[in-house]
């Protein structure tokens, strides 16, 4: 039901050599003296910084044709990866090893490349050459880590999440990739505390969504949701936030809100396949709620049930009639007792939906088994009276 973000996978962090003139900002052209390689290769670079991936690959090109190196071909690979250019990237990577057998960031890119086509066991190959080259990047531990995770080995994943920070315990990404292997390893509390981490170093809607995420499956949605919100306000089109919203929305029993988040999720991406299928089954909730049966729902008004709980209770058809049944024990109850017995019988009630109120939603608290063993204490009252 729920999405976790994808980790960061870090490939080059590439070294700006110098300003580039406004004329040449964005159409990749250059005037006549800068059409040397190193210009070229710095014009690349920041058509690259500036996300301007068709610019950056035209200049890389230029550059690979008057002197093929490494480096830029590595460069080009990535400006391909970030198009989905997938085979070319891939040719790129190989062209740059063919180059040079100990081009360690090579190995770290074309192990992005694996991780994203979903050959992990590849991913975990390449970031481990590049360690073996002695590289200095410590984005090969990470990836690494990410890639270890996927295949389920988290005590690996963990060690070279470790292992990243050790070296470099300034990069935001790293602690939000460590809290990723936390919560799969089921410690929630751990990996909020490496989200916190992140968050402080470098507010990201991918961050806060993923503490979210971790406050969800703690099943303290309210806190889940605080931290949706805030990651919307970052970045509105997040379409992974408003997906994992809705399913908080849909655990506290919010149809309504469940359904208005799921809708803007595939709206924003009409192919995430999850978020489509959340949609179609909570709609299928509410449709099924419809149709329920007037004598089997609640004595109260769904139609204006606010608390949690109460929804819960709607949502159920099983709650809905052990809610009948306590309430029509109440009533005869009252009928029967009289004074200070039918006051205390009500103060009990009371006591009863107070503490079911405040203790929904937490892990030790059984709705259906409390509901029940009150039920069956009205009913032995009324055989008594």
């Amino acid at each position: 039901m729920r999405n976790l973000v994808t980790v960061c996978l870090v490939g080059l962090a590439l070294v700006h050599l110098g300003a580039l003139p406004a004329s040449a900002q964005a159409t990749g052209k250059t005037p006549a003296d800068a059409d040397t390689p190193q210009a070229m290769k710095a014009q690349a670079e920041h058509c690259d910084d500036a996300r301007q991936y068709d610019c950056a690959i035209k200049l890389y090109s230029r550059v690979i044709q008057l002197a093929p190196d490494k480096e830029v071909l590595d460069a080009r690979g990535n400006a391909f990866l970030q198009t989905r250019a997938y085979d070319r990237a891939l040719a790129d990577y190989m062209a740059a090893i063919r180059l040079d057998p100990n081009y360690a960031q090579a190995f770290i890119d074309r192990g992005v490349f694996y991780y994203l086509k979903g050959d992990f066991e590849k991913a975990v190959a390449d970031s481990s050459e590049a360690i073996r080259l002695n590289t200095t990047n410590s984005a090969a531990f990470s990836n690494r880590a990410a890639a270890y995770s996927k295949l389920k080995r988290e005590d690996l994943a963990l060690a070279d999440d470790n292992e990243a920070i050790r070296r470099s315990p300034d990069m935001a990404d790293y602690y939000d990739n460590r809290g990723l292997t936390y919560a799969a390893l089921h410690d929630y509390d751990r990996a909020i505390a490496d989200f916190n981490e992140a968050i402080r170093r470098e507010p990201r809607a991918s961050y806060l969504t993923n503490r979210g995420d971790s406050y969800q499956y703690k099943t303290d949605y309210d806190r889940a949701i605080a931290d949706y919100d805030a990651a919307l306000k970052l970045d509105p089109k997040y379409a992974t936030a408003y997906n994992n919203r809705g399913a908080a929305y849909r655990s506290k029993n919010d149809l309504d809100r469940a359904i208005s988040n799921y809708e803007q999720a595939v709206r924003l991406d009409p192919r995430d396949a999850m978020a489509v299928d959340n949609l179609k089954a909570v709609r299928r909730d509410r449709d099924r709620l419809a149709l329920v049966n007037p004598h089997t729902k609640p004595p109260f008004d769904c139609a204006t049930a606010k608390r949690a709980v109460e929804k819960a209770i709607c949502s159920d058809t099983e709650l809905a009639q052990l809610d009948r049944d306590m309430n029509a024990d109440f009533q005869e109850a009252l009928v029967r007792l009289s004074g200070a017995k039918a006051a205390a019988l009500r103060q009990q009630q009371r006591a009863f939906i107070a503490n079911r109120d405040r203790m929904f939603g937490r892990p030790s608290y059984q709705l259906k088994h409390e509901m029940r063993r009150r039920e069956q204490e009205l009913a032995a009252l009324v055989r008594d009276c």
